[in-house]
């Protein structure tokens, strides 16, 4: 009787839930979701290719243990649950993509090594506009996960940068070249670990290579990377 008088509707598709539907996303837009098929590569979770070098781990720098992502964007499913959690109101929709990351498979160093996750900042401005910031919520619902805490305060965007939509990988890195720091007070903290860096879509790297950097420079040992949503790059459009 309530969902005849209140029906419930996906925060991705719009389209009416099913009574088995019990998240904010329906079951029919999780079936379209395109999952980044297997094999993949060990280090950086890009689907292997048939031959030749890998085009994900030439992203990394050397001290990125591992990157893993769950799907392709643009997409029209994808992309839309993204936008429900990013700009539309629904940041309850973190929950639902944390319990997809955390079924995510890692290198055993990885899962022994992990010390926390540490969500990619938000520029001030951006955080104020959206009421939170949709990596710390998506951090905030995958660390239980992993039984490992949220360091939301190692990093702080100190500088705005415009949109990377419609930017070359050249300069989508000066955008955020000098974007980030770390506190030299959480040196203690980040010394020799290995933290997990959380951000709702890889795309050419430039944004969590930044913030790795930064986090290498203060102390971290390693870095890994786990996002929602991977960008095709052109090698993956032409095959």
């Amino acid at each position: 009787m309530l969902q005849f008088i209140f029906p419930r509707a996906c925060a991705a598709c719009d389209g009416a839930m099913d009574d088995a539907d019990h998240g904010m996303v329906c079951g029919r837009c999780w079936a379209r979701v395109p999952r980044l098929r297997h094999p993949q590569c060990a280090r950086c979770g890009h689907p292997t290719p048939a031959r030749g070098s890998c085009p994900g781990c030439a992203l990394l720098p050397p001290y990125v243990r591992a990157a893993r992502s769950y799907c392709w964007v643009p997409d029209e499913t994808s992309s839309a649950i993204i936008s429900a959690l990013k700009y539309e109101g629904w940041p309850g929709v973190a929950a639902e993509l944390a319990q997809r990351l955390a079924r995510l498979s890692w290198p055993e160093d990885v899962l022994r090594e992990r010390a926390a996750v540490v969500p990619v900042p938000l520029a001030p401005t951006k955080a104020r506009a959206r009421g939170f910031n949709q990596a710390e919520r998506l951090a905030s619902a995958l660390a239980p996960h992993w039984a490992v805490p949220v360091w939301s305060d190692v990093l702080r965007r100190v500088r705005a940068t415009g949109t990377q939509t419609r930017l070359t990988p050249g300069e989508r890195l000066a955008n955020v070249h000098g974007a980030f720091i770390a506190d030299a007070e959480f040196a203690p903290k980040l010394r020799g670990r290995h933290v997990i860096l959380v951000d709702d879509v890889l795309t050419t790297g430039a944004t969590l290579n930044a913030c790795a950097s930064v986090l290498f420079a203060a102390g971290a040992r390693t870095m890994s990377y786990v996002t929602f949503g991977r960008a095709r790059s052109t090698h993956d459009i032409q095959r």
